[in-house]
């Protein structure tokens, strides 16, 4: 009796939908991690280059062959092995085939397969043509020598190879990147001449460690001739442990006074870089170039002129800056993460890669020998029958004409094989009436001697060994070349600052009562000769250098600062500092400053409060500026005031009654920040009356200018002893009709 059908089952199995989730989504990350993103460590090669190069194999694409219309290769197979995208299986036979991508190009293209300015820029696939390299001998040479397995290909009505017999360790020749799901795999190329001679290292001492194999791979070895700058330490660590970074430097030269790229590092287009350093002239942040100009071309592939504005420029300096901003200099991720043997993924070192890549050519090898040694045994077999049947030549024509049935007679009469016995059946009587004894027997012997020779090597691991050796070393001597990439140690680029970047040159930075800046170049300006917008006049204005900060005080004390060689040229009326920086509702700016870091100056307010301080505090990156002068209740920011000599320089301090004060810089003190010390004594009765006009330093010899008005006083040196008195003091009282003092300047 039949099972009945349940009721409720309507042809589909019904699972929980988070049981489902997890064995879908595991299924699709384990075909990306092993189908499609992560190489065999065997030949180092994805599923899509694989069946690229078998099916150019298979078109006679071989590098002696006429090329073919690429179109014709991809759709062979993406037909036959490949179930995917014509797009991404032409663009991965575009890699193999660009010399710049790949250090040993597998496939040789014809027509238009991309530059190294944009290697994307290939033609369509109807348009090129391409063939096999004669480097893809070494994956493809020993293909149907029984060396690998071999499987049905997506429908089932081909069967294509599991791997390529790879007889070089192609994986760390080409190198490799790739993105599966949860892992990744970055390895970069290497040169196979080194890679080989690693190879024997290890085939005759297997207790070779890493550092004894890096004597051999000293590094990556990319298709570029760019330096690897990144220190040996660095390199073996790597290659220790399967993951770490590689640096490249572009290589320059002097041709004049002009300076010339001649490599760029893996990937980087000539394009890119120029488009990089022609942002920074355009922000102004690249004031030592003039121009730069791309002279490449196929005598030249990489040319890039960079034309300093003069020969005073320090050119190893810029080339340091542009190494660090730009991508001259570039860092490579390294990630040796390989389907091994086991057909699991594994980050292995450069040990442990080259040791089961030996294991892989071992078996390889064996079962070339192996395949090789039934093939002989078999002939021999054949040999054999074949020497019985001549022999016997007329008692075999006999029994083949008489006899209905002549197979088992044969067979029963000679003791033959079937397979004997079929192969004389097989062969015409003409051509075996043709064989001479003597060369069956000659045949026989070179095939015994080699049958020796295969038995003696599959069953000798020394010999095994040797025979790998030789081989290798063979291919090394066809296919090796020398390094293209120099290995050079040398620091990471480190960027310059703005300040180190800009010419030193004269300048005077001018503000404006409404807050509008601009600098002139010189010292030697007369500010309140420029032309200002209507109803604006100057409100102060500073000696600088173009390379220096400027800094500028708001109302409430806080500082803003700048580099002097960004701010608009004073042909024009300049541009308002509040689209610079942020200060609070209400704050307007007043005065400004600039000179190096270690520079000093006194701040002063209104209300008789300072302290000297270094211009490095005056500084700030923050466009809302910082806290610096702490001002009382109603007073005013006053212009800072320069120190040549704390031992030396005097301080001059005169209020708007007359009052003037002289004392030593040294009593003041140096402050970061705040409200400072008493400068000079303001009664509080005349607070809201009297003020300090302004602060000035002067040094020792020098003479100072009391400005009332359109007249000028002039006190010399000597004179202000006269004024001389203790910080904090009342000063003594200037001559009538020089006691509405407006300013002071140091002569």
């Amino acid at each position: 009796m039949t099972e009945s059908v349940r009721p409720d089952f309507h042809g589909f199995e019904q699972i929980p939908l988070r049981e489902y989730a997890e064995r879908a989504y595991l299924d699709y990350s384990m075909y990306v991690v092993l189908d499609r993103a992560l190489p065999f460590i065997g030949d180092g090669l994805k599923p899509v280059q694989r069946r690229i190069i078998y099916s150019m194999s298979e078109l006679g694409l071989n590098a002696g062959a006429k090329p073919k219309k690429s179109a014709r290769t991809i759709g062979d197979v993406i037909g036959k092995y490949h179930p995917h995208g014509d797009s991404a299986a032409y663009e991965a036979m575009v890699l193999m085939a660009q010399p710049f991508s790949y250090r040993y190009p597998l496939v040789e293209g014809q027509g238009n397969f991309g530059s190294s300015d944009d290697p994307k820029s290939f033609a369509a696939m109807r348009y090129t043509e391409s063939r096999l390299a004669p480097i893809s001998e070494v994956l493809l040479g020993e293909l149907a020598h029984g060396t690998v397995d071999w499987v049905p290909n997506f429908d089932g009505s081909l069967e294509e190879p599991s791997w390529m017999p790879a007889r070089l360790p192609h994986l760390l020749l080409n190198g490799t990147t790739g993105i599966a799901v949860g892992m990744a795999t970055d390895i970069p190329p290497h040169n196979l001449s080194e890679v080989v001679s690693a190879c024997v290292r290890l085939l005759d001492d297997p207790e070779a460690t890493t550092a004894d194999l890096c004597e051999h791979v000293r590094g990556p070895d990319y298709p570029t001739e760019a330096e690897v700058i990144t220190p040996t330490a660095d390199l073996v660590r790597m290659y220790e442990t399967g993951h770490g970074s590689i640096r490249a430097r572009a290589v320059w030269e002097r041709e004049s006074n002009n300076i010339v790229i001649t490599a760029l590092p893996h990937q980087v287009s000539p394009g890119k870089v120029i488009e990089q350093i022609a942002t920074q002239m355009r922000a102004k942040k690249l004031p030592w170039l003039e121009d730069i100009r791309d002279e490449s071309d196929h005598a030249n592939p990489t040319r890039v002129v960079l034309v300093p504005r003069s020969n005073r420029v320090d050119v190893e300096q810029l080339m340091g800056h542009l190494f660090a901003t730009t991508d001259l200099e570039r860092s490579y991720r390294a990630n040796f993460n390989v389907i091994g043997l086991d057909g699991r993924p594994q980050v292995k070192g450069l040990r442990a890669m080259l040791g089961e890549w030996l294991q892989f050519r071992a078996d390889t090898v064996t079962r070339r020998l192996t395949h090789r040694l039934e093939k002989v045994e078999r002939r021999l077999h054949l040999l054999e029958g074949l020497l019985v049947a001549f022999l016997n030549l007329d008692e075999v024509i006999r029994i083949i004409r008489t006899e209905d049935e002549p197979r088992p007679v044969l067979m029963e009469r000679f003791d033959l094989s079937e397979e004997q016995t079929d192969y004389i059946l097989e062969t015409r009587l003409r051509q075996l009436a043709r064989l001479e004894e003597m060369k069956i027997r000659g045949e026989q012997a070179e095939l015994e001697d080699e049958r020796e020779t295969l038995v003696a090597t599959l069953g000798s691991k020394a010999k095994l060994k040797r025979l790998i050796k030789e081989e290798l070393l063979a291919d090394a001597k066809k296919f090796g070349d020398a390094r293209r990439s120099p290995l050079v140690a040398r620091e990471a680029a480190q960027a310059l600052s703005e300040t180190d970047l800009a010419p030193s040159e004269p300048m005077t930075v001018v503000l404006s009562r409404k807050g509008w800046v601009r600098a002139a170049k010189g010292h030697d300006i007369d500010a309140s000769a420029l032309n200002y917008r209507e109803g604006d006049a100057l409100l102060a204005s500073a000696p600088a250098r173009s390379n220096q900060q400027v800094a500028f005080l708001d109302s409430t004390g806080r500082s803003y600062s700048t580099i002097v060689h960004s701010l608009p040229s004073a042909r024009g009326n300049g541009e308002p500092l509040t689209g610079r920086f942020s200060p609070a509702a209400g704050a307007s700016f007043e005065t400004l400053a600039s000179g190096t870091d270690e520079d000093r100056f006194v701040l002063a307010s209104s209300h008789g409060y300072g302290f000297v301080t270094r211009f490095a505090n005056l500084t700030s990156r923050n466009k809302a500026g910082k806290a610096m002068l702490s001002l009382t209740t109603g007073a005013e920011v006053l212009q800072p005031a320069p120190v040549a000599s704390l031992e030396s320089d005097r301080i001059v301090v005169v209020t708007t009654a007359g009052h003037l004060l002289a004392f030593p810089v040294g009593e003041l003190p140096e402050l970061d920040k705040g409200k400072g010390n008493k400068l000079i004594n303001i009664p509080k009765a005349k607070l809201g009356t009297e003020r300090v006009a302004a602060v000035a330093v002067v040094p020792e010899g020098a003479s100072l200018q009391v400005k009332s008005g359109a007249r000028t006083m002039t006190l010399a040196w000597k004179d202000l002893e006269n004024y001389l008195g203790a910080r904090a003091s009342r000063g003594g009282l200037l001559p009538r009709g020089w006691q509405k003092v407006e300013g002071l300047a140091v002569a």
